[in-house]
């Protein structure tokens, strides 16, 4: 590979890095054409990006990133791929469900770069999971938020009735 093209395919990678807030680091090795092809259509309907690197262009990319991954560096060994997303916690459902599918456990989470924060291992994974994201951060609000609202409600209209009962008993006794 010339130069000039390892320097676009490392500027490349540097606007996707800096464009995306979440990304993660897998090793897809071993997986067969057909598992490949899976794993690239679940991830294309999930709308994340699938991009197979070589881990020294990678980290030229991520050290002119803007963002802070120095401690990436040291998981950059052997066959690495990089999901792009928007979303910080589908690539780690998608992994998860995909690896107990497949009987190789594979892709195998080497770390990500999730909420500005950086996730190495795989043990990481039920973790990322369970990262919530931000609609469903604002989900969570919404509901809290017509809770007391619903109480209240709730609380009104049982008073009217409750009323409604007393004063008709008062009606028939006079």
């Amino acid at each position: 590979m010339k130069k000039s093209e390892k320097l676009e395919i490392i500027d490349s990678l540097t606007q996707e890095i800096n464009s995306y807030s979440h990304f993660y680091l897998a090793d897809v090795a071993d997986l067969n054409a057909e598992d490949s092809s899976s794993l690239r259509r679940q991830c294309f309907s999930k709308d994340i990006k699938l991009v197979v690197v070589k881990n020294t262009l990678l980290r030229k990319a991520l050290e002119n990133s803007e963002k802070n991954a120095e401690e990436l560096y040291e998981v950059l060994k052997g066959n690495t791929s990089i999901m792009f997303c928007e979303v910080g916690n589908e690539p780690a459902k998608l992994i998860k469900a995909f690896s107990k599918d497949n009987k190789k456990k594979k892709p195998l989470l080497k770390a990500a770069y999730v909420e500005e924060s950086i996730y190495v291992g795989a043990d990481q994974l039920d973790a990322l999971t369970a990262i919530k994201s931000k609609d469903e951060l604002l989900g969570d609000i919404v509901a809290l938020l017509q809770s007391p609202i619903k109480t209240v409600l709730g609380q009104l209209q049982s008073s009217g009735n409750t009323i409604h009962g007393i004063l008709q008993t008062l009606s028939e006794k006079e």
